[in-house]
């Protein structure tokens, strides 16, 4: 745990968090690095076996653990910060509708320190206060699933995901046919670069890795946020990826860094570095580009491919309200409901049906919310195109041993060894 840099966090604050005050990293955590080492030190220190989860969920799983469970109007949601309007609207909406009164608590700073304070309690069975919670995919989601500690869902009581949800949000893998997990926001690791430095149209990694752009590229520290860009530059899906493959990733990613053509692994930190044209292409977050860049740095998601990264609503197989939180992930995927959030959130919805809705509210404001909604509703970061979305990906699945040898491997380029 010494090793963990706290830079490390995806910031992709908005700009309405910003000038309340509120604003630096918050709510998004990809350090795996940590997942991995607080998920092993957590297990190890207590000394506790995980309950036994499965790979596969059939309808008898479901049909059990759903088993005389019933409505009780009540529900504890754990969240992280920024992921809910400031006045509760989508809340009070629901609860309006529904009867059910919503305890909404923004405690998931990160996934690590999250796994390290719930793990114990799940492991023996007892409740962790909360009905609902959003795990971001990695680590520590996987924890979770291999451990046995998240509710299977009834897929059949989530008509409005199957309806809804687009393609793209269904059967992930890192959760086979949506076992356990159904998506609340997603956001997209591509290219940002400013237009002002650069007069090239950037539409692969390879540019990432062109000479003549020496000193003013940047690229993450987070070793599979890096290593990822690297498989995609050879052609090998993170998805399916094998140690060989990191092997010959790291490679490249060594031949960039010894060149010269990296000025800095960046954390959060890059967003002023592009903007200010200290690097003139980056690897980058949707989310930072739609909401803190300057009006001259673009996104792309480059012809390799490109991450896609999803937070995710899941339910803990010792909630005391299990049946209200399927409530509310099903209301969720109304896309009437949802446009609101993602009005506020300026994130991925998985409903591409919001898309539609914002547009056409825009359509009937006028002055600043007009402009801010039709940016929003036909900005490719928000609703990406098919094209972008077919060449999305994962992050590879690891297991604890596979996460130790990612990181020997990873790891060392950015720090510089």
């Amino acid at each position: 745990m010494s090793q963990f840099d706290p830079a490390f966090l995806r910031g992709l604050t908005r700009p309405r968090l910003a000038r309340s005050g509120a604003g630096g990293p918050a709510r998004r955590d990809v350090l795996r690095l940590m997942g991995a080492a607080g998920a092993g030190l957590a297990l190890s220190a207590c000394g506790v076996k995980g309950q036994g989860g499965k790979e596969k969920v059939s309808r008898s799983d479901v049909e059990k653990y759903w088993a005389g469970k019933a409505k009780s109007g009540r529900l504890n949601w754990a969240n992280w910060p920024g992921y809910m309007q400031d006045d509760r609207e989508t809340i009070k909406a629901f609860e309006k509708e529904t009867g059910v009164k919503v305890t909404y608590k923004e405690v998931i700073q990160e996934m690590g320190p999250w796994f390290g304070k719930i793990q114990a309690p799940l492991a023996a069975g007892q409740s962790i206060g909360f009905d609902l919670m959003v795990m971001t995919n990695g680590i520590q989601l996987e924890q979770c699933r291999q451990l046995g500690y998240l509710a299977p869902l009834d897929l059949s009581k989530l008509p409005n995901f199957q309806a809804n949800a687009g393609p793209s949000f269904k059967n992930p893998s890192y959760d086979p046919g949506n076992a356990f997990t159904i998506p609340y926001e997603s956001g997209v690791t591509g290219i940002a670069y400013n237009t002002k430095y650069v007069k090239d149209e950037i539409t692969s990694i390879a540019q990432l890795f062109d000479p003549k752009y020496k000193g003013k590229v940047g690229m993450m520290g987070d070793s599979q946020e890096l290593g990822n860009f690297g498989m995609f530059l050879l052609g090998i899906d993170p998805e399916k990826s094998t140690k060989a493959d990191w092997e010959k990733a790291a490679a490249k990613l060594r031949e960039q860094r010894d060149k010269g053509i990296v000025r800095k692994y960046y954390s959060q930190d890059y967003v002023d570095a592009v903007s200010k044209g200290d690097v003139w292409m980056t690897m980058a977050w949707s989310g930072d580009v739609y909401s803190l860049t300057s009006p001259d740095v673009k996104f792309v998601v480059p012809r390799e491919g490109g991450t896609i990264w999803t937070d995710n609503l899941c339910i803990p197989k010792t909630a005391e309200n299990p049946v209200d939180a399927l409530t509310l992930m099903n209301w969720l995927y109304v896309p009437e409901n949802n446009a609101p959030l993602t009005e506020f959130i300026n994130y991925m919805p998985p409903i591409p049906a919001t898309q539609k809705l914002i547009a056409q509210k825009a359509e009937q404001a006028g002055g600043d919310d007009k402009r801010d909604l039709t940016r929003l509703s036909t900005s490719p970061l928000i609703f990406p195109s098919q094209a972008d979305l077919a060449r999305l990906r994962h992050y590879r699945r690891l297991t604890q041993a596979e996460e130790t040898e990612y990181q020997k491997i990873f790891e060392p380029i950015s720090k510089g060894s």
